[in-house]
């Protein structure tokens, strides 16, 4: 292949992306499907998009992938209109297993230019008008669009082939395991960030931009930087930029979660407490008894586990704690989407496996305010290993 453009942050190898290719290929030709199509407009769950391109959607443009069982990758995405291009086998520096890449102006704030986005896709998909076209991830891929193909090609097979994408996707390879360790390390250092920065004056949003700014620093793509300050003992939440304009008050303690993407486009998440001066016996009770929730899901996130069975224990031990039980989702894997397959909850079929990154937060309110942690844990025939290595412990400043 030609040598990749220097201008790409941390692309995976030729190997990596030959390794999915060919798992993808083997599945679809057991499903006895011709033809994948996957799309994203966004970089924090358009994960479909980038593991198969490993190029990423992103600023709510929308970027496809029409992905042959037999041929090279169309790529169809925001641009001007009637650019089509064939890329040369060899690549071009950018585009990997890439035969071709077509353009419009398409945008999701002006509904009639869908029919643009539809007419590129209908015929990139022309050759498969009688086969069996996949569609990969229902909840990403527009009505307008699937209305459109539908009627353009109505004697196509569309079938959902989610669940068969998400169990390749979610183990991972030991090259995306390397590069989630450096995502892990990338934010170990900017939570130490965060809480050098944490005194009276400032404003929440500073906190989370001292966060960013090393992130950034190390390549990251994409993050999101949650945080809240608040007297001490009253925190029962954290939040995005919109909700941080709050100036920092001598004594408070505040909690930031960061959930960011490294160089290469790898999610883990860290999420942590810090007071100023001494965090008081009830937060340290709770804490204790957070590390024994958390320790309760460790030692169930095993290979072959049931997710549902997990939740349902969970929620048992809570409850028979005297704690409230969990309704949100506080266990789930983490790769190039932020949130991805599977999630250790009630409704996932998908069992875990070994090579599965996981993030892991029990958290609860209580009189005493927020009670938590927030760690990235990779499943190992034998247990798990913990990624991150910022202390388990709330920061005393």
């Amino acid at each position: 292949m030609t040598a990749l453009s220097p201008r790409l942050n941390a692309p995976v190898s030729d190997a990596e992306l030959q390794r999915r290719w060919a798992a993808v290929r083997t599945a679809m030709e057991a499903a006895g499907v011709d033809v994948l199509l996957a799309q994203a407009n966004n970089d924090f769950m358009g994960g479909y998009v980038k593991w198969l391109s490993d190029l990423p959607a992103t600023n709510g443009y929308f970027q496809s992938v029409v992905f042959p069982a037999d041929s090279g990758m169309i790529l169809i995405g925001q641009g001007g209109f009637g650019h089509d291009v064939a890329v040369s086998p060899q690549g071009d520096g950018m585009w990997r297993g890439v035969a071709r890449v077509m353009t419009c102006p398409t945008y999701c704030t002006a509904g009639y230019s869908a029919a643009y986005e539809a007419g590129l896709t209908a015929s990139a998909l022309a050759p498969y008008a009688r086969g069996t076209i996949g569609m990969v991830g229902l909840s990403t891929l527009p009505y307008a669009l699937i209305t459109a193909l539908k009627e353009a090609l109505p004697d196509a097979r569309f079938v959902d082939v989610s669940d068969m994408i998400d169990r390749i996707k979610a183990i991972k390879s030991d090259e995306e395991i390397g590069y989630l360790r450096q995502t892990a390390q990338m934010q170990d250092e900017a939570m130490q960030a965060a809480f050098a920065a944490f005194a009276p004056g400032k404003r929440d949003r500073d906190i989370s931009a001292a966060a960013e700014a090393v992130c950034l620093a190390h390549g990251s793509e994409q993050g999101l930087y949650m945080c809240a300050s608040y007297p001490a003992g009253k925190g029962s939440f954290f939040a995005n930029r919109h909700f941080q304009n709050r100036v920092i008050e001598r004594g408070d303690e505040i909690a930031v979660l960061i959930e960011s993407a490294g160089a290469g486009g790898y999610y883990c998440e860290l999420g942590r407490s810090a007071v100023m001066g001494k965090a008081s016996a009830a937060q340290q009770e709770h804490l204790g008894f957070v590390r024994e929730a958390r320790q309760f899901m460790l030692d169930r996130l095993k290979p072959g586990a049931d997710c549902a069975s997990i939740w349902q224990g969970y929620n048992g031990f809570m409850d028979a704690n005297g704690r409230p039980p969990e309704d949100r989702l506080h266990c789930h894997s983490m790769g190039l989407d932020m949130v991805e397959r599977p999630l250790v909850r009630f409704d996932e079929p998908m069992l875990l496996a070994a090579n599965m990154v996981i993030s892991c937060h029990p958290t609860y309110d209580s009189p005493n305010g927020l009670h938590w942690l927030c760690d990235n844990y990779l499943i190992t025939p034998i247990g798990c290993e913990r990624l991150h290595a910022f202390p388990e412990h709330i920061t005393e400043l």
